[in-house]
């Protein structure tokens, strides 16, 4: 066995012919190194466990309990409490004086009331005029208004603003213009002298039509609205491809932009159907719904506050109304969940 000295950097080692080296392994560490080492491997911060805190659960119960509640309080409840009183006779004081009286009600409504049929008629003239005066005229205007013609802004503003306005303000408005002495109307058709008045408010054959007007004036700018809205959300390539065909401006509209507006269009009937069937406001401020401008909520209206305060016959005609809004909207949900279902 000899004995050399190792050339090379290090110490000095020992070698014997026909041995291995082996390297030497590290020294060991304290166990607890190693432990705290696998611990802060696997260590979650506390604030991941939980992501919402108890004043966070709080809240949102708060913003999502207290609409709900509400809704269900002020519309379900409050329309199964009518379909139960329709079926009852109520004058309003008392409890324990509801007697129930089944389609008594009904019967009474449909047979023996002279102002039913009439405020029938009318709301069928309201939704028929609402379906062809506005909705051409909102069409209309908002197709014009997409061209990007200049001060596109200040007629939007102008068309739209009577839908921010009241209907309570409106018919004071429109009150001033039909006034038989002093109104617009009257002054600039000369019908504002002795013996040459209109009334146009008063006249039964008159006031169902002057009351139209100011509906479809206020109609017109909220279609506008929605149908310039749809007019946005066309596909610009599809005018492009229509202009390079040579299709003309009103071939491009009818067999290019209109089919695409169909969405549009629903939402627009049923909005006016709506604004048709709840019509209150603007005729009780013109004449609080008589001499021919009856309707339905004007009937219910009467009966349930009035003097006589029936509410179970202000109920009943409730319902009908009910059951009328819904043989529109039923349909209407129906054919866009298969078109949601079928997408």
């Amino acid at each position: 066995m000899t004995i050399t000295p190792n050339t090379g950097t290090g110490t000095g080692t020992t070698s014997t012919p026909g041995a291995t080296t082996t390297p030497t392994p590290p020294p060991p560490g304290p166990p607890e190194a190693k432990t705290n080492d696998r611990h802060r491997r696997v260590r979650v911060p506390q604030g991941h466990r939980r992501l919402l805190t108890r004043r966070d659960r709080v809240t949102l119960w708060l913003m999502a309990g207290v609409p709900t509640v509400l809704h269900v309080a002020l519309v379900w409840v409050t329309a199964l409490a009518s379909i139960a009183l329709a079926l009852t006779t109520w004058d309003g004081i008392g409890f324990d004086s509801i007697k129930w009286v089944g389609v008594q009600n009904f019967r009474e409504l449909f047979t023996d009331n002279p102002q039913f049929w009439p405020a029938v008629e009318h709301n069928v003239i309201w939704l028929a005029v609402l379906l062809l005066v506005p909705m051409p005229l909102g069409m209309f205007l908002a197709v014009q208004l997409d061209k990007k013609i200049r001060f596109s802004r200040v007629y939007q503003t102008a068309f739209f603003l009577p839908v921010v306005v009241s209907f309570a303000v409106i018919g004071f408005v429109w009150q001033l213009i039909y006034n038989p002495d002093t109104g617009l109307i009257n002054s600039l058709i000369g019908a504002n002298k002795p013996g040459h008045y209109i009334d146009w408010i008063g006249d039964p054959k008159l006031n169902l039509w002057a009351v139209l007007v100011a509906a479809c004036w206020r109609h017109t700018g909220y279609l506008m609205i929605l149908y310039l809205a749809g007019l946005k959300g066309v596909d610009p390539s599809l005018r492009e491809a229509s202009a390079l065909d040579g299709a003309g401006e009103w071939q491009t509209f009818k067999n290019v932009i209109f089919p695409t507006l169909r969405p549009t269009n629903s939402i627009v009937l049923v909005v006016t159907i709506i604004e048709a069937l709840r019509a209150f406001d603007l005729v009780f401020v013109f004449n609080k719904g008589a001499q021919g401008t009856e309707l339905l909520s004007i009937l219910v209206t009467n009966n349930i506050i009035g003097e006589s305060s029936r509410i179970g016959y202000g109920s009943a005609i409730a319902v009908v109304l009910l059951l009328i809004s819904l043989a529109v909207i039923i349909p209407y949900l129906i054919s866009t969940l298969r078109k949601e279902r079928r997408s």
